[in-house]
């Protein structure tokens, strides 16, 4: 969890393995991304997100990947676990590392779509929502940084 590179351990790009499992009683996992932060020669920040690991056979090109479908049912305020995957896994070299500029990299995981809990209540207390009202969710579950420093 978290940690710091430094410039003088490093002689080539660095490399991250991430795995991500599901909570047992949560929804499966729809893909994992490393987000990384870096300040220019300027001074100004820059953030890029790149797919390292997807679920069900989907290909990442060109860092992107294909949108899952969803499986939720609001009528019953319910969703099935027949999509994603269970756990995820990849190792990932940074093809645009500086070793001259400072970055921060995390990793962040993406769940299926699942019902939001307003639809949980709605359901339970009989009552019709707005059409306005947010009423699906995709939760995600983050790493501490790993901060770099040439």
């Amino acid at each position: 969890m978290g940690g710091d590179l430094r410039k003088n351990n490093l002689s080539v790009a660095p490399s991250f393995m991430v795995t991500a499992i599901k909570d047992t009683d949560g929804a499966n996992l729809d893909r994992v991304q490393i987000i990384k932060g870096w300040l220019d020669a300027s001074g100004d920040q820059h953030e890029h997100i790149y797919n390292v690991a997807v679920s069900d056979g989907r290909i990442i090109k060109d860092n992107k990947v294909a949108s899952l479908a969803s499986t939720v049912n609001l009528a019953e305020a319910s969703y099935l676990n027949s999509i994603g995957a269970v756990q995820l896994s990849s190792v990932w070299v940074d093809p645009d590392f500086n070793p001259d500029v400072h970055a921060f990299y995390y990793a962040r995981v993406i769940e299926i779509p699942t019902p939001r809990w307003n639809v949980y209540d709605a359901k339970f207390f009989g009552v019709k929502m707005d059409d306005q009202v947010p009423k699906i969710i995709r939760e995600r579950a983050y790493t501490s940084p790993i901060w770099y420093t040439p």
